[in-house]
């Protein structure tokens, strides 16, 4: 998915060697991602990159059903800033795979949740125009621009937390919508899996960057269940993304995944729409 995403969601630039998908060119010869090279930005020296990046990777690996992805949100009911930055990030993150499979009610949604949820964290004036520009985008079937546009939500957000200086926060956002996007790729990794596919989830510098965060976060934070929870969380999911030659297991797959949606049960409450 940065998933998410987010979505944030591939290899971060050091350590992963180019990905080289099965489908061929029209000369016949494989063509090779190189995941470093998509755009994103930088925490701690860990490349994060445009969450939608990944979800083209995968449409070429294969035709995803994206609309068996998409799941529909509930209002969040909390007041506390940082649970509301993790829903935000997992927001964003539902865009992404609602873009995917051009389900034009389900963005509009988001859209609007997005808005909701800006409203409750002070940043309805950064969100607003995005927010208005979704809805635009989704009106015109122009869907390159809604996912533009969700990039750009993203990075807005994180931008206004980190001048405020609320950079627990802009982690919590990519952090939610990481967790969101990984839960969704691993999703269609492991209905069609292969090595290839697998080698997305090549990213353990990624969760070592997220343990280091919430490692420091104040005292206060770490000794609430939901960071606590994910704290112990995220070793897990490391496990599962080390391999000695490389390969990463559809058993290794479904623990990420296992795992990811514990994690995000308890931050934000979903169901399928189908």
């Amino acid at each position: 998915m940065n998933i998410f995403s987010s979505l944030s969601w591939l290899p971060p630039l050091c350590g992963v060697c180019a990905l080289t998908l099965s489908s061929a060119s029209a000369q016949g010869t494989a063509q090779k991602f190189d995941p470093a090279s998509f755009p994103g930005f930088v925490m701690d020296e860990v490349v994060v990159p445009v969450p939608s990046e990944i979800f083209a990777v995968l449409d070429k690996l294969g035709t995803p059903n994206w609309r068996d992805e998409v799941r529909k949100l509930s209002s969040p009911t909390t007041s506390d800033r940082r649970e509301l930055s993790l829903i935000f990030g997992a927001v964003i993150a539902e865009g992404f795979v609602a873009v995917q499979a051009q389900d034009k009610q389900a963005v509009e949604d988001i859209g609007r949740e997005v808005m909701n949820i800006a409203r409750s964290l002070g940043l309805t004036k950064a969100v607003q125009p995005h927010a208005q520009s979704i809805l635009d985008a989704v009106d015109r079937n122009d869907w390159r621009a809604v996912r533009k546009e969700f990039d750009q939500t993203q990075s807005t957000v994180r931008t206004e937390m980190e001048r405020m200086r609320d950079n627990d926060l802009a982690q919590c956002v990519s952090l939610g919508g990481w967790l969101r996007g990984t839960a969704s790729v691993t999703s269609v990794i492991n209905k069609t899996y292969t090595n290839d596919s697998a080698e997305l989830l090549n990213q353990p510098m990624l969760v070592d960057h997220f343990s280091k965060a919430v490692d420091n976060m104040s005292d206060a934070a770490k000794k609430t269940p939901l960071i606590s929870a994910i704290a112990k969380g995220l070793p897990k999911i490391r496990r599962a993304m080390e391999s000695p030659d490389g390969v990463i297991t559809k058993d290794k797959v479904t623990t990420i995944r296992t795992t990811s949606e514990e994690l995000l049960a308890l931050i934000v409450k979903t169901k399928k729409t189908k």
